[in-house]
């Protein structure tokens, strides 16, 4: 059961808090870059399944400890982990347009 002055955690709200998290090479977050794959909440827990751009960037540990920060800082969350994946591949095609836009990437 739930504690009565907990705030509820959404999936909108983490969203928007991993809004804060960059990769430092890119000038876009990481949800606009399409990095984010899954969100899972489970009473004061939230799980991320993410990617990076490229499966050798130097910053996975980095960017990893940065969301799972973002996450920890939402009311209500005890605890966060954070998975990188590399399957589906990332590609700019998951970019918001916007985030292409800013980018100079077509299509």
């Amino acid at each position: 059961m739930e504690p009565q002055n907990a705030t509820s955690v959404t999936e909108e709200l983490v969203y928007e808090a991993l809004r804060n998290c960059y990769d430092p090479e890119i000038p876009v977050n990481v949800v606009e870059l399409g990095l984010i794959y899954d969100v899972k909440i489970i009473d004061d827990w939230v799980g991320v399944k993410m990617t990076l751009t490229t499966p050798g960037c130097g910053m996975s540990g980095m960017i990893s400890r940065s969301v799972r920060d973002q996450l920890l800082k939402l009311p209500g969350v005890k605890d966060a982990d954070v998975r990188i994946v590399w399957d589906p591949v990332w590609t700019p095609a998951l970019m918001t347009e916007e985030a292409r836009k800013r980018l100079g990437i077509r299509g």
